[in-house]
């Protein structure tokens, strides 16, 4: 789910007087409020404390499988630069032999476990999941057919701030060009109440907005038209407005008990009450661009932030401020509606706009219903230990 930090559609520097602008919005955006004038007091910002201990004090360690996160990590080798912290266990992971026993021995000769604990003092947190749906779909509008799958929008403007405000990494301004102004970008009632001003290309077109929406949330999956082929889709871009949860919206205004607000849930909802639906996906404002994906292996995963396919029970999408991509990491927290442990090895491949935090993590549970069907349920607590390599520094937050 990576993002451009390329201006979209719009030739800045052919265009001195929109650049100006977004250099006067971007400053007061980015500074801080006057130090003199009164408002409320900011929270100290979160960070993460990373504690070392023994692979033994990890729940369930050494009961099971590794063979998956060793072939996730030496995925993520690829995306690795020499002299990075991950280069060294990268150079020997690619020769560890593809068994458990193998795997299990590199990793706890080449990593130090650190259990991840938030500066609140918080040692447990929201772990979810996420999986790659399959809707049917058509390369051409028709009745049946009618929800359009949207592409990049050529007039969005993406800046990465962090090339002005170093203390800004990892945060991006998205918005639109009207007159001299930079506005914010069309939110999700403005895209898809048919306004012709908003104009993207479209990918497909799908039979069930609630199914659109969550493809969104999940940010890839795969498009099957009747003639048998598949579109594959993967997260490009955003608009820039904040995410909000439509689970939460309806459990708020009493249209949802909260035991049933996961996906299957809201969907029974939104089938039984159509007059109110759009409205509801309306309430989150955010809206997820795709991209066409190259042709991938049947059994391959989507590709993630990192740029490598997804691992199926071997991926982690993670904040990327307290968690570096590549790095192993083990879960331990229990199946949906159950007290049954979930304690895996797997890798951070991915983020998310919903995953903020220290101790936050969305598992990937892989393609189709049967994922989806226990994806759409996890919403537990659970904790996290980083492997970070012997002898290399901690990474900074």
């Amino acid at each position: 789910m990576g993002y451009s930090a390329v201006a979209k559609g719009l030739s800045l520097s052919r265009r001195p007087a929109q650049w100006a602008t977004l250099a006067l919005i971007l400053t007061v955006a980015a500074c801080a409020p006057c130090p003199k004038c009164p408002g409320p007091e900011q929270p100290a910002p979160l960070t993460a404390r990373y504690e070392a201990t023994d692979f033994a004090a990890l729940p369930g360690w050494g009961m099971q499988p590794a063979t998956d996160a060793l072939r996730a990590f030496v995925a993520a080798c690829a995306r690795v630069r020499a002299g990075a912290a991950l280069a060294a266990a990268c150079a020997r992971a690619r020769d560890v032999p593809p068994d458990d026993a193998s795997a299990r021995d590199f990793f706890e000769s080449a990593f130090t476990p650190y259990a991840i604990t938030a500066s609140s003092g918080a040692q447990s947190g929201l772990i979810t999941g996420y999986y790659e749906p399959v809707l049917r779909g058509s390369p051409t509008r028709n009745e049946t057919f009618r929800y359009p799958v949207f592409g990049v929008p050529p007039d969005m403007i993406v800046v990465d701030l962090a090339g002005l405000y170093p203390d800004l990494k990892h945060r991006r301004l998205r918005g639109r060009v009207e007159g001299r102004r930079l506005v914010p970008y069309y939110s999700r009632a403005e895209i898809e109440r048919d306004d012709s001003r908003f104009d993207a290309p479209v990918l497909a077109w799908v039979s069930d907005p609630v199914a659109l929406f969550f493809l969104q949330i999940q940010g890839s999956g795969r498009i099957a038209f009747d003639d048998g082929s598949q579109l594959r889709l993967g997260y490009a871009d955003q608009n820039g407005h904040p995410y909000r949860s439509l689970g939460r919206h309806l459990v708020e205004r009493g249209e949802l008990p909260l035991e049933e607000a996961s996906m299957q849930g809201i969907q029974a909802w939104g089938a039984a009450h159509p007059e109110k639906l759009r409205a509801a996906l309306d309430a989150n404002p955010s809206y997820v661009f795709f991209r066409e994906l190259p042709t991938l292996a049947a059994q391959a995963g989507p590709i993630g932030a990192l740029g490598v396919p997804l691992h199926a029970r071997a991926s982690l999408a993670v904040d990327r401020r307290f968690i570096p991509l590549g790095a192993p990491l083990y879960l331990a927290t229990t199946l949906p509606l159950s007290d049954a442990p979930l304690e895996q090895l797997a890798v951070a491949l991915d983020t998310g706009g919903a995953i903020r935090g220290p101790v936050r993590a969305d598992y990937y549970w892989g393609s189709g219903p049967e994922a989806g069907a226990i994806a759409g349920r996890m919403r537990q607590q659970g904790r996290l230990w980083l492997l970070w390599p012997r002898g290399v520094p901690l990474p900074r937050n």
